[in-house]
C-alpha cells in the first residue's frame, strides 16, 4: 500500500494501467494459442504441398535423379526417402480429411495414401522439444505409393514457433503510458474544482475573505460549488447578526450603568457608595470589553502574507516601551498570511497577562515538524492544572493566583485564542517545570509555506 498513489489522478492512473494489463494479459493468452493453431495448419499446409510436388517429380522423372530430388526436399524438420515397404501401416489414417484431400491432390487412391498427424499433441511434442532441446518424435508421417511401387515416406519434426518480437513490448508500453497519461491529465482537470472548494474551505475555516466560487463546470461540481456558497453565505450571516447583537446589547448597557453610577453619587452612606460604584465600575469594564471584543471579531481585515518575526519584535518592543519586562529572542525569518492588526491583538493580550501575572516574560519562535510556535513564557505563580482549558472561557478569572484587581473582564485568552482558530492554529497553556506559565501560540506549518511559495 505504501507504493500506491495517494492522490486521485495517479490512483485512477495507476487503475487504468492495471486494467490495461490485465486486459493485455487476456489478449496475450488467447492470441498466443491462435497464433499456435494457425502456425501449425500453415505448416502442415506447407509440407503437404511440398509432398505433392515431391511426388509428381519422382514420378515425371527418371530413377537416377530421385535421391537428388529427395535430397532437395528434405529439411532439418522433414525426413524423406524412398523405401520398398510404407512407415505407416494400412490401418493408420488420421485425419481422413486431409488424407482424402492429399489422395485427391496426387490422383491416387486411398489405399496408396497412409497419413497419421498428431493434432492433439502438437502443444505436448512443442514443450518437449522446447524443454529436452532434442527430437521428442515425428509429428506427422506420411506414406504415398509411387507408380514405380515404391514408397514414399516423409516424417516431419514438430517446428518451433517463432517467438514474439519486441514490436508487442513496445506496442504495450506505449498504450500503458498514454493510458497513464491520459488518466492523469483528465483526472487533473476533473479534481481541480475540488481542489479549489478544499482551499476555499480552508480559507473560510481561517476567516479569510474571498470571492465566491464559480458556480460552472459539471452538474456535481456546480452542485457541490452551490451548496458551498449558500453554507459561506449562512455563516457569515449568522456570524454577523450574533456579533452585531451582542455589539447592541453591550452598548446599550452602557446607558443605565452611566445612569447607576450618577444615582449612586446621591447615596449618604460613604461604605455603599464605595462598593456599588465599584461594582458599577466592573460592570462598564465588562461592558466595554465585549464592545472591544465585538467590534474586533466584526472587523473586516484582509488577510495579506507578514513576516512573522518581524510582527513579534514589534509587539515585544511596543510592550517594552510601555514599561514591561519582556524581551525577544532573535530566530530566523518566517513568512505567515494572516490578519496583522488581529494577530498583534492576540500576541498583546498573551504577553501582557505574562507581564502582569510574571513580571517578567520571554517570547521565543520555534517550528516542530507540524506546526511553528510563538512561546510566551513567565515567572508567576502558573495556574492549577485542572483550570489550564478553564480560564478559555470569557469571563473567567481565577482567584489566587488570578488577581480580580487588574481591572480585566476575562476575555483577553478567550479572544486570543479565537484569533488563533481563525488562522487555523490554537493557544495552549502549560506549567513550566522550572516554575511560571508558558503560553503556546501555535500556527500549522502548512500555512506558512503555502504563503512562502507564493511570495
Amino acid at each position: 500500500m505504501r507504493l500506491w498513489p495517494k492522490s486521485l489522478a495517479g490512483r485512477l492512473a495507476a487503475f487504468l494501467v492495471l486494467t490495461l494489463v490485465v486486459a493485455q494479459v487476456v489478449t496475450f493468452v488467447l492470441f498466443a494459442g491462435e497464433r499456435v493453431t494457425t502456425f501449425r495448419n500453415a505448416y502442415r499446409d506447407d509440407m503437404v504441398t511440398r509432398l505433392v510436388s515431391l511426388v509428381r517429380l519422382l514420378e515425371e522423372t527418371p530413377p537416377e535423379l530421385h535421391q537428388r530430388l529427395i535430397a532437395t526436399a528434405s529439411s532439418a524438420l522433414l525426413h524423406i526417402d524412398l523405401a520398398a515397404e510404407p512407415i505407416l501401416l494400412s490401418g493408420e489414417a488420421a485425419p481422413p480429411d486431409l488424407r482424402d484431400r492429399l489422395a485427391v491432390a496426387l490422383h491416387k487412391s486411398t489405399d496408396d495414401v497412409r497419413l497419421a498427424v498428431s493434432l492433439s499433441g502438437w502443444r505436448a511434442q512443442h514443450r518437449k522439444m522446447q524443454r529436452n532441446r532434442h527430437r521428442p518424435g515425428p509429428w506427422a508421417s506420411v506414406s504415398v505409393r509411387l507408380a514405380s511401387g515404391k514408397w514414399l515416406n516423409a516424417s516431419a519434426d514438430v517446428p518451433p514457433v517463432p517467438r514474439l518480437g519486441s514490436v508487442f513490448l513496445v506496442s504495450f508500453l506505449i498504450s500503458a503510458l498514454a493510458v497513464a497519461a491520459v488518466g492523469a491529465l483528465g483526472v487533473k482537470w476533473a479534481s481541480k474544482p475540488l481542489n479549489q472548494l478544499a482551499g476555499a474551505a480552508e480559507r473560510l475555516g481561517r476567516g479569510e475573505r474571498f470571492d465566491p466560487l464559480p458556480e460552472t463546470g459539471p452538474r456535481e461540481t456546480r452542485q457541490a460549488n452551490v451548496a458551498f456558497n449558500q453554507m459561506r453565505s449562512r455563516l457569515e450571516r449568522f456570524i454577523r447578526d450574533r456579533t452585531t447583537m451582542l455589539a447592541a446589547v453591550a452598548h446599550d448597557l452602557r446607558t443605565p450603568i452611566t445612569t447607576l453610577r450618577l444615582r449612586a453619587e446621591f447615596i449618604d452612606d460613604k461604605e455603599a457608595k464605595s462598593k456599588i460604584l465599584e461594582t458599577l465600575a466592573e460592570m462598564q469594564t465588562m461592558a466595554e470589553a465585549v464592545l472591544a471584543f465585538a467590534r474586533g471579531d466584526a472587523e473586516n481585515e484582509p488577510t495579506r502574507p507578514v513576516d512573522l518575526t518581524a510582527l513579534v519584535e514589534s509587539i515585544v518592543e511596543d510592550a517594552a516601551a510601555k514599561g514591561k519586562h519582556v524581551r525577544f529572542t532573535e530566530s530566523q525569518k518566517r513568512t505567515l498570511s494572516c490578519r496583522p492588526f488581529a494577530l498583534r491583538r492576540a500576541l498583546g493580550n498573551l504577553i501582557d497577562n505574562a507581564t502582569f501575572y510574571g513580571r517578567n516574560a520571554e517570547v521565543t519562535i520555534e517550528t516542530t515538524a507540524n506546526e511553528t510556535r510563538i512561546l510566551i513564557d513567565d515567572d508567576g505563580p502558573g495556574i492549577p492544572k485542572e483550570a489550564l482549558e478553564h480560564v478559555f472561557d470569557p469571563f473567567v478569572r481565577l482567584e489566587g493566583s488570578r488577581s480580580r484587581d487588574t481591572g480585566g473582564a476575562g476575555l483577553g485568552l478567550a479572544i486570543a485564542r479565537s484569533i488563533a482558530r481563525s488562522h487555523g492554529g490554537d493557544v495552549r497553556l502549560e506549567n513550566r517545570p522550572q516554575g511560571g506559565l508558558r503560553a503556546i501560540f501555535a500556527l500549522p506549518n502548512d500555512v506558512l509555506g503555502r504563503v512562502a511559495d507564493q511570495a
